[in-house]
């Protein structure tokens, strides 16, 4: 089976309807969903992407309270998050010196690099990085890592 790493603009169309959205609930959403790693960025990021777009009112406080509690629910039933340690945090730094990234997408790209890592050492297929920026899959593509944007799946 199929891991993939989801980044924070691959990971909100889960909860937000967007370009992308319905084949993420499709390969995501179901009985038998592949295994999803991410970084406890993450938790953050989609707490902040939440926030905004209620602060903005492009969704009600009811849409706003059922993201927070499906994602809740999600960070239990779904995601396997993998830390960020030092070693990540220095990966970062040379990732943001080497591609124009913002710093929380090297340490996306950092944490996904080093799960890719661990899952090649046990002898398992590499992951999956999904997500909906432009630069940072470039980056990721250039580093090794298989790519994939949800946009792509209209």
């Amino acid at each position: 089976m199929t891991t993939y790493y989801l980044d924070t603009s691959a990971a909100v169309k889960l909860y937000v309807s967007e370009v992308g959205s319905g084949w993420l609930q499709r390969l995501f959403v179901g009985p038998r969903p592949p295994a999803a790693v991410t970084s406890h960025l993450l938790r953050v990021e989609m707490w902040s992407a939440f926030a905004r777009r209620l602060r903005e009112r492009s969704v009600s406080l009811d849409d706003y309270t059922q993201m927070c509690d499906l994602f809740a629910e999600d960070r239990q039933n779904l995601y396997r998050f993998t830390p960020i340690n030092e070693i990540a945090i220095r990966s970062a730094c040379e990732y943001v010196e080497r591609y124009p990234l913002r710093a929380s997408d090297a340490i996306h790209l950092a944490a996904a690099l080093n799960t890719n890592r661990q899952l090649m050492n046990v002898r398992r297929p590499g992951l999956v990085f999904l997500c909906a920026d432009d630069r940072l899959l470039q980056a990721a593509a250039t580093e090794g890592l298989a790519v994939d944007n949800p946009n792509d799946h209209p």
